[in-house]
């Protein structure tokens, strides 16, 4: 059975990881063909703008998602890398569990940001599409981080062993 859940949580980890790479590659399409667009056609997509801050609001939430799991971000880990191996585990749990309540609140907050552009009607400048489907996509990055935090507090207090943890400093070492 634990082995089941497991790959369940991979699977679930792994589907939001190409998620966030999926955004990362709809952003650079909008922003290759918006120049193209410009600089040999001298037109440009209506709403470019408007679509490419909502995008790049999507992408930096799923990238919070994909990078929150593995932790492979940039990290300042001087008291880390002086601790023993118990102490290195209580810090990570640790600072996982505050990166888990921040990341909480935060998802609470972008959730009252797509009530309200949903009850304002707030509309993109040209075509006048309703911009709280992009915030919503945008929150519900968020609300996988949450996920993928919380999995990963979970597995390391239970089941450190099945965490890939990326420490250059080490690699360094060997």
């Amino acid at each position: 059975m634990a082995a089941r859940s497991a790959s369940y949580m991979d699977r679930a980890i792994n589907t939001i990881e190409w998620l966030a790479a999926i955004f990362v590659g709809i952003v650079a399409l909008n922003i290759f063909v918006a120049v193209v667009l410009r600089k040999f056609f001298d037109t440009s997509i209506p709403d470019a703008y408007d679509f490419g801050r909502m995008l790049l609001g999507i992408l930096i939430f799923w990238g919070i998602a994909a990078t929150s799991y593995r932790g492979g971000h940039i990290t300042v880990d001087l008291v880390w890398t002086a601790a023993g191996p118990r102490m290195k585990r209580v810090i990570d749990v640790f600072a996982t569990l505050v990166l888990l309540f921040v990341v909480a609140v935060q998802t609470a907050m972008l959730f009252d940001k797509v009530r309200g552009t949903y009850v304002d009607n707030v509309l993109t400048y040209d075509m006048n599409i309703p911009t709280w489907p992009f915030y919503a996509v945008a929150w519900f990055g968020d609300v996988c981080a949450v996920l993928l935090i919380a999995i990963r507090t979970y597995r390391l207090i239970f089941h450190p062993e099945q965490l890939e943890e990326i420490h250059p400093e080490q690699k360094a070492d060997e």
